[in-house]
C-alpha cells in the first residue's frame, strides 16, 4: 500500500443494500489487493452490527477526521460517523435515511476538493428512495457535477477490454432519442479523449461512435439521426484532431477484434453501452465520472436488494473501482509532474 498520500474516501450509499458488506469484504482483502488506505463515511453502529451479522471478523473505529484514518488502517476499518434516522432492515430501503446517504455523498466530495482525501468511491444508492425524499437529481453523476459546479459530468464505464461512454444516460429510450445531438456527442467525444490521455496514459486515444439505429440506418432506410446528428459531431471532432471512425453499427461494436480497434465507445442511450459492458465483466465494471475536479469511482452494479444482508454479494467491482481511483490518481499525478532533466 501507499501510505504517502491521502486515503481514499468511499461513501454508504443505499444502507439497505450490499455497499456496506462491500466495504468490509474490501478491508479484509487491504494487503493482499494492495489497496491504499481508505475509509467509509458511515454510522459505525450499523457497520459494527453487520460485520456481526455477517460473522466477518473486521474490527471497526470510529475517525473524527481523515487524519486518524492512517494510523488505524491496518488494524481496523476506519468509519467517518454519519447518523440514520431509522434502524436499517436489509432489502428494504427506508426513505427515512435518504438525508444520510445524500450526506454522505457530500462530505467525501468536501474532502475530495480540500485535497484530504484522493478520490471518491461511491456505493451504490437507490434512486428512487431518493426521489421520495426530495431528491431532483438522475443520479450520482448528475448530482456529482452539481457539487462540483460541472454542469455536463461525462460517465466512463469501464471493464475488461472495453471502455463505454453513453451520451444519454438516466432517461427513457423516448427521451434519449429526443435528446440526442451533435452537440452532446461532440462534448461527450471530447471530454472523453481528454480523459483518456490525462487519466489513463493513452496518447493520441481511438473513439469509435456507435450509430443509433439498425445498420447505421442503411442510408437513411431505418432512420436519419446518423446522417442529420451523429455524422456532423464526428467530423467535428476529427476537426479537433481526434482520432474517431464511426458512426458504426452497434450489432457489431463490440465482439473481441471490434474491441482492439479502440479505445472507447462513444454510446447513443444507457443499455447501448452497459449491456455489452455488463455481459463482458459483469463483476468487475467500474464506472468513471469524467471532467469532475476530483476523481470519482463505482462499482458498475446496483444495491442488489435481493442479497442485501445475507453474505453472499461479490466484493470485486468496488475493489475494482478502488483500484482504479488510485491509478487514475497515480496517472494523473505523473501527467502533471514537470519532465526530469538531464544532467551530464
Amino acid at each position: 500500500m501507499n501510505n504517502q498520500e491521502p486515503p481514499l474516501a468511499v461513501t454508504m450509499g443505499e444502507p439497505a443494500g450490499i455497499g456496506g458488506e462491500l466495504v468490509l469484504k474490501c478491508w479484509q482483502r487491504r494487503q493482499t489487493e494492495h489497496l491504499s488506505p481508505f475509509f467509509v463515511v458511515d454510522s459505525p453502529a450499523r457497520m459494527s452490527s453487520l460485520n456481526d451479522k455477517l460473522d466477518l471478523d473486521v474490527p471497526i473505529r470510529a475517525v473524527n477526521s481523515v487524519a486518524d484514518v492512517e494510523g488505524c488502517f491496518e488494524h481496523a476499518l476506519p468509519v467517518m460517523p454519519i447518523e440514520l434516522s431509522s434502524l436499517v432492515e436489509p432489502g428494504h430501503p427506508n426513505p427515512d435515511n435518504a438525508p444520510a446517504v445524500i450526506r454522505s455523498i457530500d462530505i467525501a466530495v468536501a474532502a475530495a476538493r480540500s485535497g484530504d482525501v484522493t478520490a471518491v468511491v461511491t456505493n451504490p444508492i437507490h434512486k428512487a428512495t431518493l426521489v421520495q425524499s426530495g431528491f431532483t437529481y438522475p443520479g450520482h453523476t448528475e448530482y456529482l457535477g452539481a457539487l462540483a459546479g460541472i454542469s455536463k459530468p461525462v460517465m466512463m464505464l469501464v471493464g475488461e477490454d472495453l471502455r463505454v461512454v453513453p451520451v444519454t444516460s438516466h432517461i427513457s429510450l423516448k427521451d434519449a432519442i429526443a435528446a440526442l445531438t451533435p452537440d452532446a456527442i461532440i462534448h461527450a467525444g471530447r471530454v472523453s479523449a481528454t480523459a483518456l490521455a490525462s487519466s489513463f496514459g493513452i496518447q493520441n486515444p481511438r473513439l469509435v461512435v456507435a450509430a443509433l439505429n439498425p445498420h447505421a440506418g442503411e442510408d437513411g432506410l431505418f432512420g436519419d439521426e446518423e446522417r442529420i446528428i451523429i455524422r456532423p459531431a464526428i467530423e467535428t471532432l476529427r476537426n479537433d484532431g481526434i482520432n474517431v471512425s464511426g458512426p458504426a453499427p452497434a450489432d457489431s461494436l463490440f465482439h473481441a477484434s471490434a474491441r482492439s480497434t479502440y479505445d472507447a465507445a462513444i454510446c447513443m442511450y444507457h443499455d447501448q453501452a452497459l449491456i455489452p459492458l455488463k455481459t463482458i465483466d459483469f463483476t468487475g465494471g467500474v464506472n468513471v465520472t469524467l471532467g469532475l475536479p476530483f476523481v470519482r469511482t463505482s462499482p458498475d452494479h446496483g444495491t442488489a436488494f435481493d442479497i442485501a444482508g445475507k453474505g453472499v454479494a461479490d466484493e470485486n467491482s468496488l475493489l475494482a473501482a478502488m483500484l482504479m481511483a488510485s491509478e487514475i490518481v497515480h496517472q494523473q499525478t505523473q501527467a502533471d509532474a514537470p519532465p526530469s532533466s538531464a544532467h551530464g
